[in-house]
């Protein structure tokens, strides 16, 4: 076969991405046929590499290849016809063939052919003993290597190869994993993954040059991968993401170096570099213990990481995992406690003082879950995942609810204590968020004046813009708004001026210290002579110390909340501790 014809069935063999992948179920049980048809120990599905036969799919023996050198394989594979060795050691050109001195002497092998005429290898079966073959036999042969070949074009072009970068898919990326599972066992290996932007770069990218322009980061990046994997199969496994599994001879330490040297390497000549950043995930795994599934969910959470390290290599970390699968089972039980009627939720209230009076004359609301499983959940390791989510609508008005019952139940006993409740940027965001408060109020026959909604800081003014017109509802509604967390955002004297704000709430980081030294003093008194400013009432939260508390008296502070005064209360105690504890605990 002259050179150039070599160079295109090899190249013709290498795009379909079968060399060095792990053995295949749907490639086995057709060898396994052959061998049973023609009553022989060995047969094989034999790919003709440069100077290998390479074992796509094999029975009767445990070695992957052999040399080409005189392989019957690889005559098959240049003639494009079976080939049929009634005693190889009788034959003058076999008789001292590697195959021969396995102890092998009889071999028929029918051609794998492409749709282009490309030669791959044979599907082929071995015997002991001198034999020949019956044409029935041939015919069989036949047409099980036509199975082999529809079985590889289907493989590849149906659901297993990537049409922009021409690589095995995540699909096909999956059932390898299972294959090598079955194949080597046991033995730890390490797969990693390569994405090349983030999220957000990806759609600037797409935004302003267009999805042509992806598909060229994303065919530059496949041809770099073919170059520097040697022994491994790139397969592209999402648009920007490819994965591979390192040699078995591959450590941790070592790889994790080489990527980061490599990854460097790129960042420094890509042509897109300024316009994304690249990033290298490493997750080990056991074959036939791993699910493949876990494997890919591993390696993202690995690139995730790798994103906040300064060398864009991350090792996929169990502590980091159970963090993530904990919150995504954090966040999923949650919609369910919602509409549980086992009692998972249930508010507390935590009194706010009057400073100059001594007497309680409101209460947060905060949110309790019991989980059934896990136990008491903490709400700042809940809340902001679930204000995050979908499920945000939902905690506001469950809240609000449990909320405005528990106030139309105080009321019909005598007791009237406003409650403060906790908004999301999410509700701000909600066109209808003012009408459903206020249809609520109607619902449970509660004043406006008897509650006040609470939002952060941050949330305030990132969303100012958005939110303005909820605001102002909720003002004309004649509801209270509440900024909570002061100090620890934006601290921005414009918002104040822009939103229809009647308390401010300072965070207890300021408060915390307050008596250690005169500079943290002139901060909140600062804070509290800005807001008084601006016609609101100033809430000090953290008050831990009976100290902390009559400085914020002197500084003019209006109300304080914190442990100096009580704890968050179960609201069957609340009514009980507003009458009696709470003006003797303030004083």
């Amino acid at each position: 076969m002259g050179d150039t014809s070599e160079s295109a069935r090899l190249d013709a063999l290498r795009q379909l991405n079968l060399l060095d992948t792990p053995a295949s179920e749907s490639f086995d049980r057709i060898t396994r046929m052959a061998a049973q048809i023609f009553a022989l120990p060995i047969a094989a599905v034999s790919l003709t590499d440069e100077d290998r036969q390479w074992f796509k799919s094999r029975v009767g023996v445990a070695h992957q290849s052999i040399p080409r050198d005189r392989a019957p394989c690889a005559v098959v594979a240049e003639g494009r016809a079976p080939v049929v060795v009634e005693d190889l050691l009788a034959d003058a050109y076999y008789a001292d063939s590697p195959l021969a001195g396995t102890g092998a002497r009889f071999y028929a092998g029918a051609p794998l052919v492409t749709r282009e005429g490309h030669g791959l290898g044979a599907l082929c079966v071995i015997g002991v003993e001198p034999r020949s073959a019956t044409a029935a036999e041939l015919a069989a042969l036949h047409d099980l290597a036509a199975m082999v070949m529809a079985q590889i074009e289907l493989q590849h072009a149906f659901g297993r190869v990537d049409p922009v970068s021409e690589m095995p898919n995540r699909n096909q990326f999956l059932d390898d994993l299972a294959d090598l599972g079955r194949d080597t066992p046991g033995r730890e290996r390490l797969a990693v993954m390569l994405d090349l932007a983030r999220t957000d770069q990806i759609d600037d990218l797409v935004r302003v040059l267009g999805s042509g322009h992806l598909d060229d980061l994303v065919r530059e990046a496949a041809r770099a991968l073919r170059g520097l994997l040697k022994r491994s199969i790139p397969y592209h496994v999402a648009p920007t993401q490819f994965a591979f599994v390192l040699p078995a001879d591959f450590t941790l330490d070592d790889s994790v170096a080489l990527l980061a040297e490599q990854l460097a390497h790129a960042r420094a000549t890509d042509t897109a570099r300024f316009v994304t950043t690249a990033a290298v995930g490493v997750a080990p795994f056991v074959p036939g213990e791993t699910p493949p599934l876990d494997v890919l969910r591993t390696l993202h959470g690995a690139v995730q990481d790798a994103r906040l390290q300064e060398r864009g290599v991350s090792v996929h970390s169990c502590r980091n995992d159970d963090a993530h699968q904990r919150r995504f089972r954090l966040l999923q039980d949650f919609g369910a406690a919602l509409g549980a009627a086992d009692g998972q939720l249930r508010i507390v209230v935590q009194p706010r003082i009057d400073l100059a009076s001594g007497r309680c004359i409101a209460a947060e609301v905060l949110l309790r879950w019991q989980h059934p499983e896990l136990g008491e959940i903490s709400p700042g390791e809940f809340v902001p995942i679930v204000e995050q989510s979908t499920l945000a609508r939902g905690l506001t008005d469950w809240v609000l609810e449990a909320a405005l019952s528990r106030l139309a139940a105080w009321q019909r006993a005598g007791t009237a204590v406003p409650l403060s409740i906790n908004v999301s940027a999410h509700n701000l965001e909600e066109s209808d968020f003012a009408e459903r408060v206020a249809d609520a109020l109607r619902r449970h026959d509660i004043a406006p004046a008897m509650i006040e909604l609470e939002v952060t800081e941050s949330v305030a003014v990132k969303h100012a813009g958005r939110a303005i017109d909820q605001l102002h509802a909720l003002e004309a509604a004649e509801i209270a708004l509440a900024i909570d967390d002061f100090g620890t955002g934006y601290s921005s004297l414009a918002y104040l001026q822009q939103l229809p704000v009647q308390v401010i709430k300072i965070d207890q980081s300021f408060i915390r210290d307050m008596e250690t030294g005169d500079r943290q003093q002139a901060l909140v008194q600062s804070m509290i002579v800005m807001a008084h400013a601006f016609s609101c009432r100033v809430v000090a939260e953290g008050v831990e110390t009976a100290g902390v508390a009559a400085l914020l008296r002197v500084m003019g502070c209006d109300e304080a909340q914190g442990f100096h005064f009580s704890r968050p209360l179960e609201v069957d105690a609340f009514a009980g501790w507003a009458g009696a504890e709470g003006r003797r605990s303030a004083a």
